[in-house]
């Protein structure tokens, strides 16, 4: 009998076509509906409800109920992570699911992972903290420096509920697209809440890509640049 984590139970659930479509359609941190779900993953609702219930007993899903309705999506960051690890392995490797089309440039350029910035606007994110000194890597992973902790501070964001989260405050996630890593973890979901704020940028309706206003985008710049 082996001893540890067993990662064939996990890579099954993920593993299975119809699932892999709805976990990766709840990317966005949106909670969807299980006839949205259905939609994505091209499979009826009956067949969804089975699959989303092997998840959600997996572990990998939660759900919230509103009145009669009931809502899925990813159960934690560390879900997400795993998802975004895997698609930088398939994209690596030639595992694509369509041949690219219009959308693939702007999903590269900006988009959601989970709950922060991802694309070639998120790895010039991080890489700005990491240039500016705002944050260094120890072994593998980023930490916030003193100097970082003042410029946080001066964009008005609140450092001491982020670091008192269960959540890691900075967190290395590999992104897909560029096989480079960007800022995940509390601080990279409020930075990129940042960016809503000022109006730097906007998430297209029914979709993970982040658009990015040409004032935004000279804002960014500044003060990423």
């Amino acid at each position: 009998m082996k001893d540890g984590p067993d990662i064939a139970h996990i890579a099954a659930l993920i593993g299975d076509p119809a699932r892999a479509n709805m976990l990766t359609a709840l990317m966005g941190g949106m909670a969807l509906t299980a006839t949205e779900l259905s939609a994505e993953a091209g499979v009826t609702k009956q067949t969804a409800s089975s699959h989303l219930s092997k998840l959600e007993s997996g572990g990998l899903l939660t759900i919230r109920k509103q009145g009669r309705h009931r809502y899925y999506q990813l159960a934690d960051s560390d879900v997400a992570s795993l998802l975004e690890s895997l698609m930088g392995v398939a994209m690596r490797t030639g595992h694509m699911r369509n041949r690219p089309g219009p959308k693939d440039p702007a999903l590269r350029h900006a988009r959601v992972c989970y709950d922060h910035l991802a694309g070639d606007m998120g790895i010039r994110l991080y890489e700005s903290l990491l240039s500016k000194g705002f944050v260094q890597e120890r072994a593998g992973e980023p930490d916030l420096t003193e100097k970082g902790r003042a410029f946080v501070l001066s964009l008005g964001l609140p450092l001491d509920a982020m670091t008192n989260k269960r959540r890691p405050l900075c967190k290395a996630c590999l992104d897909w697209s560029e096989r480079r890593t960007h800022l995940a973890g509390s601080l990279g979901a409020a930075l990129l809440d940042h960016i809503y704020a000022k109006e730097w940028a906007e998430r297209r309706a029914g979709s993970r890509e982040v658009v990015f206003t040409a004032k935004g985008q000279r804002a960014f710049e500044t003060c990423f640049g």
